[in-house]
């Protein structure tokens, strides 16, 4: 996009996670009006929520943000990697945070995602993305 200027976003006040604090969560999609679904879906259950469009954005906001629990991630994206292989370095790189991958295009095999990784088919429910965050997070 022309004219826009990068800005670094952390969730909650402070860098380092607080007890009562919402858990934050990465959502990870090209498609705007999709991206803007599941974030406002997420909001309304309470969590913080960072986004991004792109591999890319996601692997910079992990950098910068110690607080982030889980990632929701789609796997068709453009950039460096999709959402497969980005859930893939997430894993290595970051092994704490739960990772959610959805589709409407690609059917996941075994070995496809990273151990602990959940896949959730398009359409899905609302319930069934709240409910896989809990549990991914929960169980942290």
């Amino acid at each position: 996009m022309a004219g826009t200027r990068k800005q670094t976003r952390f969730c909650g006040l402070s860098k380092m996670p607080s007890i009562g604090s919402p858990i934050c969560v990465l959502v990870v999609e090209d498609e705007m009006f999709t991206r803007m679904d599941v974030v406002e879906m997420l909001r309304g259950a309470g969590f913080d929520i960072l986004e991004a469009n792109n591999a890319d954005e996601a692997i910079q906001m992990l950098e910068q943000n110690s607080n982030i629990r889980l990632m929701f991630t789609d796997i068709d994206m453009p950039g460096s990697m999709n959402g497969l292989k980005l859930a893939a370095a997430v894993r290595d790189r970051w092994p704490p945070v739960g990772i959610i991958v959805t589709s409407g295009h690609f059917k996941i095999k075994a070995g496809d995602l990273p151990a602990g990784a959940r896949f959730i088919t398009k359409p899905y429910w609302p319930a069934q993305i709240i409910g896989a965050v809990h549990q991914l997070t929960d169980a942290a």
